[in-house]
């Protein structure tokens, strides 16, 4: 007798990727400094944690809003009955003015037309249960976060078709691309009702550019179909270009009076540019009336309590806070990502040129045996396995190259990071001298003597430490 439902017992969840079973690897050896110094290091968690002690700093100076007290009288009754799950105004006003600012006050945000979410997870989701029905499809560009799989298909039924996207252009979105997906898409007949994309790009760690968003525009008012654009980054960017919202770029295009400013629909959370992901803080924006409202409907199933949303709109109505945040962020981030990409070159590894998130895509196309995703899958066990450092491989984001990895930076701090460019270097000697015994080939003395050595030599070019 059957006892359970079909979702319950299938595996199409996504949990079997190469991206969930390296943090598995990294849960029974997890790295630490005292306790276990040759376990695995985590670099595949997409974390900041780079500027938690701005945020504290904020939270020591307003014992109020962790209080739950306002002008020295308590709101614990208020908040602690039942709320609407249209949200507090107050977040609302906040949070719009907050995103509005990331984007340069380029363009303006209507409270009234976000949903509030538990997490960007839960926000993506919405939006494709609000957009398309079972058996349908959205085109997603390759390289993509393998979360997706789960996210955009797992209980809705809808299906992702790649939009292939390759190095010999940095991986750009083309137009060509774009239609050969959506030719493959009816070839499967699937009948295709939007684009996602993440912008700034998670692995890519890139912004897109101006002429992308203009292709991708000028091919859903073509095709007649959504646009989500996952900008979730947007906070992270520390370097060269700027970052260009789906929302600017139809403005600029003058398009705001066509019918596609109802297909427009973005995706943001305060997970990766406050380092908050445990708050469960995401949204819906869009121009379409009727997505709103069924979204809001359906965020009954994943509120965010009204002790989160009192402590952040205080925290983001504070302007000279969210000022000083996201400066001191945008410099710590950058001065990181130099360190992994300084650490990686010393080991003959490039990088993708990026300018956002926290993490980069990197080049290890040289130290495969033989260009297969089977080499792939043996290199990525080694470095996982022997190596100590759980990277995430480029098959596990639908890569069509075999080679590449998404290795994360700002979600340990700089000690520890300077001990996996140390075994990452040692790594790639030895497959160069023709010896794979990885970073467990020498004694914990010896390896202790040779990080304090590139410890000095990695953090030279970066003067004063992290906090």
């Amino acid at each position: 007798v059957k006892m359970l439902s079909m979702k319950a017992s299938s595996d199409s969840h996504g949990q079997d990727s190469f991206y969930f079973l390296g943090w598995q690897e990294y849960e029974k050896n997890p790295y630490h400094q005292v306790h276990n110094p040759t376990g695995i290091i985590q670099m595949g968690l997409a974390e900041n944690q780079l500027s938690f002690d701005v945020v504290e700093s904020w939270l020591a100076s307003n014992p109020e809003a962790m209080g739950l007290t306002r002008n020295g009288r308590s709101v614990f009754r208020e908040l602690a009955l039942f709320q609407d799950y249209h949200g507090l105004p107050d977040f609302k006003n906040a949070l719009v003015e907050f995103i509005a600012k990331i984007r340069g006050n380029k363009v303006k945000f209507d409270p009234n037309k976000l949903v509030l979410t538990a997490g960007a997870t839960a926000a993506n989701e919405t939006l494709i249960f609000c957009l398309a029905d079972p058996g349908e499809a959205f085109l997603v560009p390759t390289p993509y976060y393998p979360g997706f799989d789960r996210d955009l298909k797992w209980r809705t039924k809808v299906e992702i078709v790649p939009i292939h996207c390759s190095s010999s252009n940095d991986f750009k979105l083309t137009a060509s691309a774009l239609e050969e997906a959506n030719i493959r898409a009816h070839k499967h007949n699937l009948k295709v009702k939007g684009v996602l994309i993440t912008n700034p790009n998670n692995p890519l760690g890139t912004t897109m550019s101006r002429d992308e968003l203009t292709h991708l525009i000028n091919f859903v008012m073509d095709k007649n179909i959504h646009i989500v654009s996952d900008e979730i980054y947007s906070g992270t960017i520390y370097d060269s270009p700027s970052f260009l919202s789906i929302a600017q770029a139809v403005e600029d295009m003058k398009l705001e009076d066509t019918n596609i400013w109802n297909r427009i629909h973005i995706v943001y959370s305060l997970s990766k540019d406050l380092g908050l992901p445990g708050f469960r803080l995401g949204m819906i924006y869009s121009n379409n009336e009727t997505v709103i409202a069924a979204a809001t409907k359906m965020s009954s199933f994943g509120l965010i309590s009204s002790q989160t949303q009192y402590l952040l709109s205080n925290m983001l109505a504070d302007k000279k806070f969210t000022s000083r945040y996201t400066r001191e962020n945008h410099k710590r981030l950058k001065k990181r990502k130099e360190m992994l990409v300084s650490g990686l070159k010393t080991a003959g590894i490039e990088c993708l040129r990026s300018n956002a998130g926290l993490f980069c895509w990197v080049d290890m196309r040289h130290l495969l045996a033989c260009n297969t995703f089977e080499a792939e899958k043996e290199l990525w066990l080694k470095v996982v396995r022997e190596v100590g450092l759980n990277v995430s491989p480029g098959s596990s984001f639908h890569c069509l190259e075999p080679g590449w990895f998404r290795i994360c930076f700002a979600n340990m701090s700089e000690e520890t990071l300077n001990v996996a460019m140390i075994r990452i270097k040692r790594f790639v000697d030895s497959i160069n001298n023709g010896n794979c015994r990885g970073h467990q080939g020498r004694s914990y003395s010896d390896q202790r003597s040779f990080i304090m050595k590139w410890v000095l030599k990695l953090s030279a070019h970066n003067g004063e430490r992290d906090p």
